[in-house]
């Protein structure tokens, strides 16, 4: 471990080797500041950033209170940046859209942000996301594209796209995203990371209009499950101010470990019930199941079909539903100056009827009721992350799959879409290559079952042994 240079270290490693003053905050704040000054450029991942001289003084203090004996958090000196849609108190936050290019320091910290700084985070900056988070792509006219580190040409993914990338570079130990459509997945397969889509209410919300939605939700990111649990004990609990949040105390998760395959059972599906998959993705996905199966798992097929039923078109009314929700303000004072997809949504949404709305919500009812019962045989549910590799930069959107076209830029995320129908957590963890670029698996587990499903696929990247490759950019 000594001679690994410190951005490459787990975030668990560094949390430890702060605590025991091994290693000093400052050194780990140094460290990251200098992996950022010399990758970011490349990759725009980090769009904003607090002064230097505030992070090291920041990392300083976070020295001082171990040498007093202080109780510290489990995230205790982990310098990270957050999402560009959620406020961090004196950084801006632009949304991705000219609209906000403009837009003062946010005065207060948002709820998952101040959570984070209780556990001892430090938060230095911003990572990039398109427009309103709209789509799996990062790129918007503020911040331009958000490049994918193991291959400068193709996309990091999105809308969390820039902690994906700062992850994968090694310029964040951990990083926040947010997902309704496979915002934090598609980023997490794309660049050999992990993100988890937790139950709604996990990571409480301070997210203004509907409190009570179970469609996009907070997660965490790292470069591992055993980090991503790390995370995750430091970000969710309940709070009073977000009536769906959960009340249990989270700190267990910070004793994820690893299980073996002794006892688990695999429901594998190779397309989420019918969505396209390229013949590069379900060849990576074939050889992982392959090597879980020689590992010792019972790996069985199941079919998604019945579970997933309808699960397409309520997704798409409740999506569009919350982009009017959200956005419909702007639409309305600024409608030339959003991409046009953005408004495009914000008009559909507005066209939503009181039946339409009725019949998705009915039908999210019963995709969770039928998913849930599927795990009355199996531990855990496996699908592709993604449909294709990371795209050309160039690209909006994938407007094709195999023999498939696609009008929308969403229509090539329903492998993400279906799932988060089916409000169940889900963790995308690193399944293999292919020219050298990184597929993703998402593993679905039980509701509220977030610490089972953390162990499985803890349990699988030991397996497969693909979390500890960074690339070369």
């Amino acid at each position: 471990m000594t001679n690994t240079p410190l951005h490459w270290w787990s975030a668990r490693a560094l949390a430890d080797g702060i605590r025991s003053r091994e290693i000093s905050a400052e050194e780990v704040m140094r460290a990251h500041l200098a992996r950022i000054e010399e990758a970011n450029p490349r990759l725009r991942a980090i769009v904003s950033m607090i002064p230097e001289s505030a992070a090291l003084a920041a990392a300083r203090e976070a020295d001082a209170a171990v040498a007093r004996g202080d109780e510290v958090g489990v995230l205790h000196g982990l310098p990270t940046a957050v999402k560009d849609l959620l406020d961090v108190e004196g950084l801006p936050t632009t949304h991705g859209s000219a609209v906000y290019a403009d837009a003062a320091p946010a005065t207060a910290d948002a709820m998952v942000v101040g959570r984070m700084r209780r556990n001892g985070a430090i938060i230095i900056g911003k990572t990039n996301t398109p427009e309103g988070g709209l789509g799996t792509l990062t790129f918007s006219a503020v911040h331009d594209v958000c490049r994918n580190p193991w291959d400068l040409s193709r996309h990091a993914g999105g809308s969390s796209g820039g902690a994906g990338a700062a992850l994968a570079a090694g310029m964040l130990p951990i990083a926040d995203g947010s997902d309704s459509g496979g915002s934090l997945r598609y980023p997490a397969s794309f660049c050999n990371v992990v993100g988890m889509r937790p139950t709604p209410g996990r990571v409480a919300s301070g997210r203004l209009g509907n409190g009570w939605t179970a469609h996009g939700v907070l997660g965490p990111m790292a470069r591992s499950s055993d980090d991503v649990a790390l995370l995750l004990a430091g970000m969710a609990g309940a709070d009073p101010m977000a009536p769906m949040s959960i009340a249990e105390d989270a700190s267990h998760f910070a004793d994820v470990a690893a299980d073996g395959p002794r006892g688990v059972r695999v429901g594998w599906n190779p397309d989420a019930a019918g969505v396209p998959i390229s013949t590069e993705v379900a060849a990576v996905l074939r050889d992982a199941r392959a090597a879980l199966v020689s590992a010792g798992y019972e790996v069985v097929d199941l079919d998604l079909d019945e579970a997933l039923s309808g699960a397409e078109r309520a997704w798409e009314t409740i999506e569009m539903f919350n982009f009017y929700a959200s956005y419909r303000g702007e639409a309305e004072a600024h409608p030339e100056r959003l991409r046009p997809d953005l408004l495009r949504n914000i008009r559909q949404g507005e066209r939503v009827t009181a039946s339409d709305l009725a019949d998705a919500l009915a039908v999210r009812t019963e995709v969770y009721r039928r998913t849930e019962r599927l795990f009355d045989d199996v531990d855990v549910i496996v699908t592709p992350a993604t449909p294709v590799v990371a795209p050309p930069a160039e690209d909006e959107w994938v407007r094709r799959v195999g023999d498939v076209e696609y009008d929308r830029y969403f229509r090539w995320q329903m492998l993400a879409n279906r799932i988060t129908v089916t409000a169940h957590p889900v963790v995308v963890t690193p399944a293999g290559f292919s020219g050298g670029l990184p597929v993703g698996m998402q593993v679905v587990g039980r509701n509220r079952g977030e610490f089972e499903l953390l162990s499985h696929t803890a349990g699988f990247e030991r397996v497969l042994g693909l979390t500890a490759r960074h690339p070369q950019s």
